[in-house]
């Protein structure tokens, strides 16, 4: 699999500088800034960032913080992941990345989905009763904006569009979209009826469980007469020069992140016995370059994805630990995965 894109992806996590103290939002996003130019010089194919509404995280607008590092990259795919597409507009949206496929020379990309938080509902004035309608409905209006001729729509979630065209166009003729699915087999059905590629978030369990959603993607495309493109997945991960430091320096700043979260849905507080099983067989790919390659090159054979994005930072981690992690990621994971997916 030559064409195997491997990619990194962040949601801003504020991270804690050297002497373990929070730095501010402006700090947190200009590090991720120079993690995305760092991943860009080694050769890493894609960033992705989040979007979230939450005070433990940086970035609300991905487009923006891609815009910035568009002008210190060269060659590295911008996306986000995911932009949470049921509380947006979907022209607006479409006009944010058309106009950072602009700057970027044609590399901007879209990841939408309905988001793993809710935050951004009520902020922005919609419903949550209307989850469903609201993804649905903006969904089918931006596939037709991807066309970029003057669309005609009507829906019950925003105002009716005539023949309304829509600026500025991308040199290409198409924006890249995806669309970013957590495990429902509805969504998977829908992203195929719509002919855009599906990106899968694996945070937990084996992977190989993922592989029936895959070949439900590819069966739907079938019947319904679209195209099923390359899967993609993505899921959390830390690279350090061992396996213990990885662990280590992993292990308190994923907890925090976790029960932070767990506490708001009913979650136990997470063991550390749960998260080194995670580690040795799940989604967690935590380690050694070695280690890590490893296992990224089981999960992109076991389920034949065409993409690994690795979610290269969770929690209040240190930047410093981080910048490591972007480092050994694209000098040394990526060369690797690829010599053992290819052999």
């Amino acid at each position: 699999m030559t064409d195997l894109i491997l990619g990194l992806d962040t949601f801003g996590d504020v991270p804690v500088d050297d002497a373990g103290q929070l730095v501010s939002y402006g700090a947190a996003i200009r590090q991720v800034v120079d993690e995305a130019v760092l991943a860009d010089e080694l050769g890493v194919d894609a960033i992705a960032l989040g979007e979230h509404h939450r005070p433990e995280y940086s970035i609300s607008t991905p487009e923006t913080v891609l815009a910035g590092i568009a002008g210190r990259t060269r060659r590295i795919k911008l996306g986000s992941g995911v932009t949470v597409l049921s509380s947006d507009d979907p022209v607006r949206v479409f006009q944010r990345f058309a106009t950072l496929d602009g700057l970027s020379d044609g590399r901007a990309e879209v990841i939408l989905g309905r988001g793993s938080f809710t935050e951004s509902f009520p902020l922005f004035g919609y419903d949550l009763a209307d989850y469903d309608k609201l993804f649905e409905e903006k969904l089918e209006l931006f596939v037709k904006l991807l066309d970029e001729k003057p669309v005609t729509w009507s829906g019950t979630t925003r105002a009716p569009l005539q023949n309304a065209d829509v600026f500025p166009k991308t040199d290409s003729g198409r924006l890249a979209a995806w669309v970013g699915v957590g495990g429902s087999p509805q969504s998977v059905v829908r992203t195929a009826r719509y002919g855009l590629p599906l990106m899968l978030a694996i945070i937990g369990g084996a992977p190989e469980r993922f592989g029936p959603y895959i070949d439900l993607y590819r069966r739907a495309a079938d019947q319904l007469g679209t195209v099923a493109h390359p899967v993609g997945m993505h899921s959390p991960g830390f690279v350090a020069d061992t396996d213990e430091e990885a662990v280590e320096r992993y292990y308190a700043p994923y907890k925090v992140m976790r029960d932070r979260i767990g506490a708001q849905r009913g979650w136990p507080r997470l063991r550390r016995e749960e998260f080194e099983s995670e580690v040795a067989h799940g989604s967690l790919y935590v380690g050694s370059p070695e280690t890590v390659a490893r296992k990224i090159a089981r999960a992109v054979k076991a389920l034949g994805v065409g993409r690994f994005d690795m979610i290269y930072g969770a929690g209040p981690a240190s930047a410093s630990a981080r910048m490591r992690a972007v480092e050994l990621f694209g000098g040394k994971v990526a060369p690797m995965v690829r010599d053992m997916v290819a052999g």
